[in-house]
């Protein structure tokens, strides 16, 4: 079958690692990218030898026949980028957060619906090679019911000297890393009834909180502490851009270390594997576990784009991270346990 083609709106840090994640993959092809900045744009598809190239997406759209279109670009875009592409009858990708609020959210899936348009967000996390190595294992019953449960990003690494725009973000690390921690914490866990939330300002020139606490009450009865921090605290064993996972069972426990090593421990014993991501030429080496995790992520979705099977990162699914996200911000400010 012929190619999937397909636009990229945006061309900053992110997208040359997402083009070469799709370019891993069968059966599509990029064939022009927009940006408001053109020289952008234009640099990046030279690099990339993508051949159309603008400065406006609705002019893109006008000009280019493509089966999709992915966003890329910083999230203040993505509800209108989105809205003109479903507008357009196209299947669209969007980055994380999918849009500043939760009405814009729910607004974008409603809309995709009733046009009857495939939503996708690219929520990679959960798609990181050491995290579904430890789904699998709770989903086996290797250590009985999960009844309580630690997932930990709490980074020393200089998050702000390649993606500066993150330090005019607020909220910021709840809306950045947030979506990521606690859409793993749903795929592992299940969905969430409360949540609780303190945030903590390390750095003196940013506009949102770079450290965040969220207790999270599970419909399961599981209960999961999501601990995140962009504070800059050197840390011994850094792990970005890797979560770190510690799990109870009612037979046993599983932690998921920095070096991608799960120690599975029960009754009879502790058993440790190591679950290390593919070395892909054109990662980077400091966000290896999550740039490799990109191309499983672009696949479950290509999946559903050729009518292949459902995607796990629709919008709809998504929609209920971003409840959660909303509601650690809102518990965060109030001080109250929030309702999911």
């Amino acid at each position: 079958m012929s190619k999937l083609r397909f636009a990229t709106f945006g061309a900053g840090f992110w997208a040359q690692f997402q083009l070469a994640a799709w370019r891993e993959l069968p059966d599509n092809q990029c064939v022009a990218i927009s940006n408001p900045t053109r020289s952008k744009a234009e640099a990046l598809a030279k690099r990339m030898a993508i051949g159309g190239v603008y400065s406006d997406p609705a002019e893109l759209l006008a000009n280019e026949t493509v089966d999709f279109v992915d966003i890329i670009s910083s999230v203040q875009s993505h509800f209108g980028l989105a809205q003109l592409a479903i507008a357009n009858r196209l299947p669209v990708i969007c980055q994380k957060p999918m849009t500043e609020t939760l009405e814009q959210a729910e607004q974008l899936v409603r809309l995709a619906k009733q046009a009857n348009v495939p939503l996708f967000v690219h929520e990679n996390f959960r798609w990181q090679t050491p995290v579904r190595a430890a789904a699998a294992l709770l989903l086996s019953g290797a250590i009985g019911t999960p009844f309580r449960a630690r997932i930990d990003f709490i980074s020393g690494f200089p998050v702000f000297d390649n993606q500066p725009a993150l330090k005019t973000m607020n909220p910021f690390i709840l809306m950045d890393l947030g979506t990521h921690v606690l859409d793993v914490a749903r795929f592992l866990f299940g969905e969430a009834a409360k949540v609780y939330c303190q945030v903590q300002r390390v750095h003196t020139d940013i506009a949102g909180e770079d450290v965040a606490t969220a207790t999270l009450s599970m419909k399961s009865g599981a209960t999961v502490l999501c601990q995140m921090a962009y504070a800059g605290t050197p840390v011994e064993r850094e792990a970005f851009p890797q979560p770190l996972l510690f799990v109870e069972g009612t037979t046993g426990s599983l932690e998921l270390g920095p070096d991608c090593t799960i120690r599975l421990t029960t009754a009879e014993g502790t058993r440790v594997t190591k679950h290390l991501p593919p070395r892909y030429p054109w990662l980077d080496p400091a966000y290896a576990v999550v740039h490799a995790s990109i191309v499983p992520c672009n696949g479950d979705i290509l999946k559903a784009l050729l009518g292949q099977g459902p995607a796990e990162t629709t919008g709809e699914d998504n929609l209920e991270t971003l409840r959660l996200v909303f509601g650690a911000i809102d518990s965060s400010r109030s001080g109250i346990v929030k309702e999911i």
